[in-house]
């Protein structure tokens, strides 16, 4: 079930930086080419439904293998019409222990059309012993950090991470990759490589980033699956801020790319189904300062 192509946005307005924020209640394989201009998109930063039977409000995520794979693809055509040549797609996947390939299936997909740049691993969950951390952690305990959910078998280990896949055109795009960079910890190594120059280096293609805690899931969290807004910050400083000129995601849910992007400056077009995640969407902007609260 799909919306009927709105003739306005469901919002549409400035951001104290001056970037325009667009949200639209329209779903994405037909609103990119409707609402967008052919290669004008310098990133598309999204996590699409992962077909795991999820209770959304009116997608569903039930569908055979070779169905979905092929609604997958038609994403990626539409995601092909409006990429920029030097543009980048940056595609959060996750799996279930039991079915570690649905991520890369997904990946096959859209490699039809594009090339796959770099696997990012994006790391919900990691234990970090003491004795591995080093000296120079300081750590005075073992560590067990971010978000843990239990794995009802004795087969399979917890899902501890996900993908995020980078797709470019040509593989071949340059990144700003200090633009998330980490300091060295061994400082050393600033004098030791050449190429360093300074206290920063590639953080690398594994991401640490755990979701923030939640008082409310009903209110902070209504979406069935979610990334936190660091991840699309990230994608977007790597590629580049100054060279992105427009940020879409075409599975806004609730908002967590349109807030990176805000809080960036960049300017934005979200896509999404159901009415009370884009509510939710703004509601969530306006508390980040993004948008002015309404009146009256």
């Amino acid at each position: 079930m799909s919306p009927t192509a709105a003739t306005d946005p469901f919002l549409d307005a400035a951001t104290p930086s001056g970037s325009r924020l667009t949200l639209w209640l329209e779903e994405c394989v037909a609103g990119l080419r409707r609402r967008l201009a052919r290669r004008s998109v310098g990133v598309v930063v999204t996590s699409p439904p992962y077909n795991l039977r999820v209770r959304y409000e009116s997608y569903d995520d039930d569908r055979p293998r070779a169905e979905y794979l092929a609604w997958i693809g038609r994403v990626a055509a539409s995601v092909d019409a409006v990429l920029a040549d030097r543009g980048s797609f940056f595609l959060n996947v996750g799996g279930p222990p039991k079915d570690p390939w649905l991520p890369w299936d997904v990946a096959r997909e859209v490699g039809r059309r594009f090339e796959l740049q770099n696997v990012i691993h994006w790391v919900k969950s990691i234990a970090i012993e003491r004795a591995h951390a080093g000296r120079a952690a300081g750590l005075a305990n073992d560590l067990a950090l971010g978000h843990y959910k239990p794995v009802g078998s004795e087969r399979f280990l917890h899902g501890a991470h996900e993908y995020v896949f980078h797709f470019t055109r040509s593989g071949d795009v340059a990144l700003d990759r200090l633009a998330i960079g980490v300091a060295y910890q061994d400082k050393s190594n600033i004098a030791r490589w050449a190429r360093a120059g300074r206290d920063v280096r590639c953080r690398g293609n594994t991401w640490f980033l755990p979701y923030g805690t939640i008082r409310r899931r009903a209110t902070d969290r209504p979406h069935p699956a979610t990334f936190p807004e660091e991840l699309p910050a990230w994608c977007l400083k790597l590629h580049g801020v100054d060279r992105v000129g427009l940020a879409v995601d075409p599975f806004l849910g609730i908002g967590a790319s349109a807030v990176a992007a805000g809080r960036l400056g960049i300017p934005f077009v979200g896509f999404e189904v159901e009415r009370s995640y884009l509510e939710t969407a703004r509601r969530r902007l306006e508390r980040a300062g993004l948008l002015a609260p309404p009146t009256g």
